[in-house]
């Protein structure tokens, strides 16, 4: 299957993968400053943005598999990747089965246990109703810093710091992804994520979390830490579900970091206080 993408800037090539409802435009407030260091590739996700969905049906699993084929097709497979919410769930997947490089993956889905599934499954399925029925004010409330603050507060630790375009942008792919309903319920209620034996994966692998996340709660960053116990977990300050928004810098120095030369580890560690909890 062709997945819609884009290509920006020069050097060793980086994939980014983008969230349930997101499209490559998600990556917009780190990508000039990526690109001045590496390739960066994004692309759209089946059913999302400029990509069509599956044929059939539009799991977690079916997704990764499209971009694992797409990978291998693209002679793109050993790739560094970073992911956000799902898109880091993928990016762990992809780890686990040994088709991609080094990785980053930022607040990853599918750790949630039990009250947590209903959480995440009731809080975005009302959140994305809300925003279709707003839709025609969209962008009125997203120029706005107290409409950013009420429609951004569950994704964002300071969502007034959000630039109206990303809100805009972001709010808009969320109410025009065709499978966002049947791709939320599988991955609230879908087939579990897998995790990777010690010493399984060679390459670094960094999994980083907001403190202030509350759509894929802090808990959960030591599920997924347990479950990759090659990865080592970061820990981003003030921030919310998506660090490339709160901590855009911050964010682009750890994806540099852990993807070039210095080991995950040493990447994780500084600063020092935020590696572990």
């Amino acid at each position: 299957m062709h997945l819609h993408h884009t290509r920006h800037g020069s050097g060793k090539p980086l994939l980014l993968i983008h969230g349930i409802g997101g499209t490559s435009n998600s990556w917009n407030p780190i990508l000039d400053e990526l690109a001045a260091h590496r390739e960066v590739i994004t692309i759209d996700l089946p059913g999302h943005g400029q990509t069509p969905p599956l044929p059939g049906l539009n799991t977690f699993y079916a997704l990764t598999d499209a971009v694992a084929d797409w990978l291998r097709a693209q002679h793109l497979e050993g790739i560094d990747c970073v992911g956000s919410s799902m898109g880091a769930r993928m990016v762990l997947e992809l780890a686990r089965r040994g088709t991609v490089g080094a990785v980053v993956a930022l607040d990853p889905g599918g750790f949630w246990q039990r009250w947590q599934i209903q959480f995440f499954y009731y809080s975005i399925a009302g959140s994305v109703r809300l925003l279709r029925a707003v839709e025609p004010a969209l962008s009125a409330l997203t120029t706005n810093t107290v409409g950013r603050t009420l429609l951004l507060a569950q994704f964002s630790a300071r969502p007034w710091r959000v630039p109206a375009a990303v809100a805009l942008s972001e709010l808009r792919s969320f109410v025009h992804t065709p499978i966002f309903d049947e791709l939320l319920r599988d991955l609230a209620y879908g087939k579990k994520q897998e995790g990777a034996p010690r010493g399984s994966i060679r390459h670094p692998l960094v999994i980083g979390w907001g403190r202030q996340d509350r759509v894929c709660f802090p808990s959960q960053a030591r599920r997924a830490a347990a479950a990759f116990s090659d990865a080592s977990l970061y820990w981003f300050d003030h921030c919310g579900h998506f660090p490339h928004w709160d901590q855009p810098t911050e964010t682009v120095q750890l994806i540099l970091s852990v993807t070039g030369r210095e080991s995950a580890t040493s990447a994780a560690s500084a600063p020092a206080h935020q590696a572990a909890e």
